[in-house]
């Protein structure tokens, strides 16, 4: 099974795909988003992400309590409204971010929030769709997106399996079979003990999709773990500098680790391999430290063979040491000098 986004090509077989997911870290600063992407490209990221919203597609402008944030997060007390006017990014950026971002040769692609949105980048000609954990449960929004028959990524932060189940079978109801599942854990930034690795591999199986992990852990030790169980995506937000601030500025990464991260999942996907039991070359090489059977005292011929005069040592260059117990007892057939690997013909045979 493979997904291609851009030019790259998506599945398990092929190198991992790594989104960098620019979100509010721009800070409304144009020359600021410019930057971000350009050091995404030299930090190794296959892939850029923007959002596509505005706080009215999103929310209405209101201070009931309803709409403000109360859940735990680092935008406690502020409004939905008042969140979502700081995170935006504006419309008129994204065609020209698109094509600075090809220009770096990263694939460019957004998440949008509703119809609206969509139809704003059919125009950019985005080639892939982002739907965020929290609009899973907007059927007509993935019915919309689905349509557009280009590959749909769907985060599953907020989901239960029933729901997930309803956004996959929504996407391929519109003739969409292109869909990737992201784990995500919901929270920011999330505890590593609540992100639960193993379900990647689940959601792969359970429902015949490509899965990945969307990351909102501090660090980069659950991305490249997900890797080696079997993550084909990885997205994670990416910031200049935490100390710019914004409202995702905690649990994203800065350039030197956003660059440790790719560097580790590249070693880890060579790690992987293959099931095989085949030897490297450096291993066979390496076989001449193992333990085989040694003369330890010189031993004139006719002597009897016994743990005093042959022994199992380092290195490896005479008969295997499961040989010791068959030739204790026997003679040596001639005089074999301290240091010398064993062999049958120092043996004599047996009438």
């Amino acid at each position: 099974m493979e997904i291609s986004i851009g030019n790259r090509k998506i599945g398990p077989g092929h190198p991992c795909f790594i989104i960098a997911e620019m979100s509010a870290n721009h800070l409304q600063n144009f020359d600021l988003a410019v930057k971000i992407i350009r050091e995404a490209a030299k930090c190794g990221a296959d892939a850029i992400k923007l959002q596509t919203f505005t706080p009215d597609t999103l929310t209405i402008d209101c201070d009931r309590d309803c709409f403000t944030i109360s859940q735990g997060t680092v935008w406690d007390g502020r409004t939905l409204y008042d969140l979502y006017s700081e995170a935006c990014s504006p419309w008129e950026w994204q065609p020209e971010l698109k094509k600075i971002a090809e220009e770096e040769g990263l694939v460019c692609f957004s998440t949008p929030y509703d119809q609206t949105a969509v139809e704003f980048l059919e125009k950019m000609n985005v080639p892939a769709y982002k739907v965020a954990s929290f609009e899973i449960l907007d059927v007509p929004l993935i019915e919309c997106v689905a349509s557009k028959n280009k590959p749909v990524i769907i985060s599953t932060g907020i989901s239960t399996i029933s729901e997930i189940a309803e956004a996959v079978a929504t996407c391929r109801n519109a003739g969409n079979n292109d869909i990737i599942l992201l784990k995500c854990t919901s929270a920011y930034p999330a505890p590593p003990d609540e992100i639960n690795l193993k379900t990647i591999k689940n959601l792969a199986e359970t429902f015949g999709v490509i899965a990945g992990l969307s990351d909102h852990t501090a660090g980069i030790s659950v991305p490249v773990g997900a890797v080696a169980l079997g993550a084909c995506v990885i997205e994670k937000h990416f910031t200049l500098s935490r100390d710019n601030g914004g409202p995702d500025a905690g649990f994203s990464l800065e350039p030197d680790e956003f660059n440790r991260m790719v560097k580790s999942i590249r070693e880890v996907e060579k790690a992987i391999g293959s099931v095989t039991y085949e030897l490297s070359a450096t291993s066979k090489r390496n076989r001449a430290f193992a333990r085989s059977l040694f003369a330890v005292r010189d031993i004139p011929a006719g002597e009897t063979l016994s743990s005093q005069n042959i022994r199992s040592i380092r290195p490896g260059f005479g008969l295997p040491p499961k040989y010791l117990k068959q030739l204790i007892g026997k003679k040596s057939s001639k005089m074999i000098l301290r240091g010398t690997p064993l062999s049958w013909d120092m043996v004599e045979r047996s009438e």
